[in-house]
């Protein structure tokens, strides 16, 4: 594979002058898939999106490669095995991105609770995950005894511990993988920008033949020419059907998602943990990430604008009352040190009247003019859901292109390699990645171009943001390979030092603007109004 081309000029260059088989609108995790998916098949491809690689939906997800065990509950068999399958592959073919993770299922007495019939429940159900394709990971489920739990785990109120599971998924930076998938797309030659917009679609004899498109940031106007259009705009998707079909067609219930970033000591759990809501049929997850904890998710319907979901003071208690109930912790709102709101493109489910019951399948659907939309799905299956989606599209062009190649396409950086293992560690607290560790588990095989690029800048071993492990050099990387072009680009998305430290994050930013200003040529009032309005970006994660 050749090195990624990422350059937005150059693919800019591209898209206002050549003639592409495949158009791919939207950046986030299934647009770089259905672009990967394309291009691997031989299609000329490429893809935009309106604002910044996974600026959705895509960098504000619980980051789980899971087959969701709560869906086997629902039946959803088929699901949870596909899943369970996707997560394989990517364990395979991004090592340096996926990490396997241990949950801890705790076996909790109270109010309300039947633990004769809730523990043996709870044990077939992980048979079941384990038959359903779970045990591809390397290890079964096993019982914990209840000592062994606390070791974990020494915050869990051992007067209400009766027992404990331990089982196996996955974990990776969702933002990551994101632009790791568009830039191994742009490797195989895909065309891929950021911050270029649909105006609306150019038709001939009532079939699409190009797209007009608007650069956010200088307003240039142009046309894109493509024999077929793949809409995968998530959230947004049902607002670009209505561009080529004339009327909104409902057809997703948004669905709000929250998360809260607490500091690792105060739950000093080395193990994910399931945690379940009291006076709710729903269960949150306990993720150690680094020195630090989120708790997450919430699952509520969602009608506020879809650019700006935030979370609430009454979101924040629903996580925290979770933990205050498994625990002997008196968390509060004080100990949130960060959070971050997402919301799921879910399709609309009749006679579902809660958002957690709605399917996490996805659809595929080709409008008579030729645009095909994929809506729905998760991250764990964005790979399946590029698939479908691409085979939609290639019906519109017979004679080109071959079957889907991906399964076995491995990602930039997942070279040399080895796939992680499954292991329950140590008790204990994390132990501090070396630099070379953390660069490693970021870039993979190519780390050493960080490494190199830290040694050789002005101060680019420091760290970016006193306390989190990012480097100085990581935020020149980001300008310079991975078309990153704001202080948000680099504190959200390229590092995730916002969702880790939202007060220190703030407080680094006017020194990043200053940092990136020179790569970006900003001058001196770009630079100021760049850390405003990622001022206004963290004054709005507050609740």
């Amino acid at each position: 594979m050749a090195r990624a081309s990422f350059d937005r000029a150059a693919a800019l260059h591209r898209l206002r002058n050549d003639d592409f088989d495949v158009l791919v609108v939207g950046g986030g995790i299934t647009g770089a898939g259905v672009a990967l998916d394309a291009v691997t098949r031989g299609l000329r491809t490429a893809l935009v999106e309106r604002d910044d690689f996974a600026s959705g939906t895509s960098s504000r997800s619980s980051k789980l490669i899971h087959g969701g065990l709560r869906y086997l509950d629902q039946r959803e068999f088929r699901l949870v095995s596909e899943a369970l399958a996707e997560r394989q592959r990517l364990i395979e073919n991004a090592p340096h991105l996926v990490t396997i993770l241990p949950f801890l299922v705790p076996v909790i007495a109270g109010e309300g609770t039947r633990l004769r019939r809730f523990a043996p429940a709870l044990r077939a159900g992980l048979w079941l995950y384990d038959l359903t394709g779970g045990i591809r990971i390397g290890r079964r489920h096993q019982r914990l005894a209840i000592d062994d739990a606390i070791a974990h785990v020494p915050t869990l109120a051992r007067d209400r511990l009766r027992g404990a599971f331990v089982y196996f998924d996955a974990h990776a930076d969702d933002a990551r993988l994101t632009l790791t998938v568009a830039r191994t797309a742009a490797a195989h030659g895909a065309a891929v920008a950021n911050r270029v917009a649909v105006e609306g679609f150019v038709k001939h004899a009532d079939r699409v033949e190009g797209v007009r498109m608007r650069t956010t940031d200088t307003g240039e106007v142009f046309t894109v020419r493509a024999r077929a259009v793949v809409n995968a705009a998530g959230i947004w998707a049902d607002d670009v059907r209505a561009l080529d079909e004339g009327a909104h067609p409902s057809s997703m219930q948004p669905a709000k998602g929250v998360h809260v970033t607490v500091p690792w000591s105060l739950l000093r759990n080395d193990l994910a943990m399931v945690l379940p809501v009291p006076g709710d049929a729903r269960s949150v997850f306990v993720i150690p990430w680094g020195d630090r904890t989120y708790i997450g998710t919430t699952d509520t319907a969602y009608g506020g604008p879809l650019d700006s979901p935030r979370s609430s003071a009454a979101d924040v208690q629903y996580l925290l009352g979770a933990v205050r109930s498994a625990t002997t912790v008196a968390i509060d709102a004080d100990d949130v040190v960060a959070s971050w709101a997402g919301l799921r493109p879910l399709l609309r489910g009749a006679g579902r009247a809660r958002t957690a019951d709605l399917s996490r399948r996805h659809a595929v659907h080709t409008s008579p003019t030729g645009v095909v939309t994929v809506t729905g799905g998760k991250l764990t299956t964005y790979r399946r859901m590029a698939a479908d989606a691409v085979d939609a599209a290639q019906r519109l062009l017979p004679g080109r292109g071959e079957p889907s190649a991906t399964k076995a396409v491995r990602l930039l950086g997942s070279e040399g390699i080895p796939a992680p293992a499954a292991a329950i560690p140590d008790p204990g607290p994390p132990p501090r990645p070396t630099r070379s560790e953390h660069l490693a588990h970021r870039y993979g095989s190519e780390a050493d171009a960080v490494d190199a690029l830290a040694r050789t800048i002005p101060d680019g071993d420091a760290p970016l943001v006193p306390g989190l492990p990012y480097l100085k050099a990581e935020a020149v990387h980001a300008v310079r390979e991975e078309m990153a072009g704001s202080v948000d680009d680099v504190l959200s998305r390229r590092t995730r030092a916002l969702l880790l430290d939202r007060d220190a994050t703030a407080a680094a930013a006017p020194a990043v603007a200053t940092l990136v200003a020179h790569e970006l040529g900003w001058d001196a009032a770009r630079e100021k109004a760049e850390a405003a309005a990622f001022a206004e970006i963290v004054a709005a994660e507050r609740w």
